[in-house]
């Protein structure tokens, strides 16, 4: 994967407003590639690499977090996210609307 269109998902995600999530696919939509909500996944999977970003506020297209990240719920739910269940995020009242 290129690395500008990893700054380029990266520079969406630090966008995202404390308390607020988006999902992968509105992050595809927002950077013109739609159908590509799996590569944002993927250049979130290795953004540690390339800085500090708050990753935590991307969750599936049902609020779902992700699985196996533990410290993901507990950084939403600091942010004041509510919650549907433990694993997921009330994502109509949390949804970043951009």
């Amino acid at each position: 994967m290129k690395e500008d269109l990893i700054y380029e998902i990266l520079s969406v995600v630090e966008e995202i407003p404390q308390g607020n999530v988006a999902t992968y696919g509105q992050i595809a939509r927002l950077i013109g590639r739609e159908k590509n909500a799996r590569l944002v996944g993927k250049a979130l999977s290795v953004a540690q690499y390339y800085g500090d970003y708050p990753c935590h506020r991307v969750v599936n297209h049902a609020g779902r977090l992700v699985p196996g990240w533990k410290e993901q719920g507990e950084l939403l739910k600091e942010e004041g996210v509510p919650f549907r269940d433990s694993t997921h995020v009330d994502i109509k009242k949390c949804i970043w609307d951009c």
